[in-house]
């Protein structure tokens, strides 16, 4: 089943304009996204596992099976929170079966923490590039020998730059593991006799040697291995992303130079904003009417710093907001499962 399959057949009960076209915030290179809900055909509904969700193979068109979308309503998620109050110049169709879901039956006190939970998750990602352009990874991944350091009188020194100044192999050195001393190593010297240090350059583990009778160590070296792991996982990520990456979107953060995903940051300050508002009128209002100010945000006019402060503020005031709001502390759920029997027994009858 796809999503031209449900419209072409009948079974969409909602179909609309998403995403920063229907907030408003739609710039030349915006994506044109669709979300929707459709009610699946009794045959389906049946089936032990009906499918609660159908997109097209790029992601950017998305249904939701009636009961699925009413599922996340009632958890408060904000996207389907959004598509329930989708601004009428955006919706391309809808049927009337969705009047037995006013948002009133909906909005609670849940909105403080998914509201403010999608925020941070914006925050996270505005962070993690921030991070990743500021702390780049070269291509090539350091060795094991990098995270290697041996005693020096009454210090430490990286292994590599005692080797140097020793004017050693690793290859002519050899370890033995030291018993309850996790990662510590006797390091041996003697060439032509021993296995090294790494059996080859990408080993990702120290090697032990046998050390002839009598050869005393030279000095003890500890493997960071902790701190390798998770430098590898950075490493791992970093090239990832950069494979991954939308090659517009991060041109467009480098143009502006303050180093951040500045999308993120405003779809942060625009949910904080959205969240302010259903505490003080009880209604979800996805049109922004701060436009200007979020286009300002997404060009990178301001400072993460200064952003940054912002949604902290915002963060802090939701509790006392919604704790004044009068809002119900959780959706009216007896309400909203008779809404879905009516609303599905109506559609089927008409279908009939």
């Amino acid at each position: 089943m796809t999503p031209e399959t449900l419209q072409s057949q009948g079974w969409v009960v909602l179909e609309a304009l998403s995403g920063s076209r229907a907030y408003g915030l739609d710039i030349a290179t915006s994506d044109t996204d669709i979300r929707g809900v459709f009610v699946l055909p009794p045959q389906e509904y049946y089936r032990l596992h009906p499918p609660g969700q159908i997109n097209n193979a790029s992601h950017d068109i998305a249904f939701y099976e009636l009961r699925r979308w009413v599922e996340l309503l009632l958890k408060n998620n904000p996207s389907m929170l959004e598509l329930l109050a989708t601004p009428p110049d955006c919706i391309r169709y809808r049927d009337p079966i969705l009047d037995y879901f006013p948002a009133t039956l909906f909005l609670s006190q849940l909105c403080r923490d998914t509201f403010a939970g999608y925020a941070r998750d914006q925050i996270q990602r505005a962070r993690g590039l921030n991070k990743k352009i500021n702390r780049p990874f070269a291509q090539k991944r350091k060795s094991v020998l990098d995270f290697c350091y041996v005693t020096v009188g009454g210090g430490t020194q990286a292994l590599a730059d005692w080797l140097a100044h020793q004017g050693w192999e690793q290859a002519d050195c050899g370890l033995v593991k030291l018993e309850h001393m996790p990662h510590v190593y006797a390091l041996y010297y003697q060439p032509g006799h021993l296995r090294g240090i790494l059996s080859h350059p990408e080993s990702n583990e120290v090697l032990l040697s046998e050390i002839p009778l009598g050869l005393a160590p030279v000095v003890y070296l500890h493997f960071h291995k902790d701190l390798y792991a998770r430098y590898c996982r950075e490493h791992k990520e970093y090239w990832e992303w950069v494979h991954k990456r939308n090659p517009d979107r991060y041109a467009s953060t480098v143009a502006h130079g303050r180093n951040y995903d500045a999308k993120h940051m405003m779809h942060t300050l625009r949910l904080l904003d959205m969240a302010e508002e259903i505490a003080e009128t009880g209604q979800i209002q996805v049109r922004r009417p701060n436009r200007d100010f979020l286009l300002q945000v997404r060009a990178g006019e301001f400072s993460y710093t200064e952003l940054l402060e912002r949604a902290e503020a915002q963060l802090e005031g939701l509790g006392p907001r919604f704790a004044q709001s009068g809002l119900p502390l959780q959706p009216y759920a007896e309400q909203v499962e008779s809404a879905l029997v009516a609303a599905r027994q109506a559609f089927y009858q008409r279908a009939v």
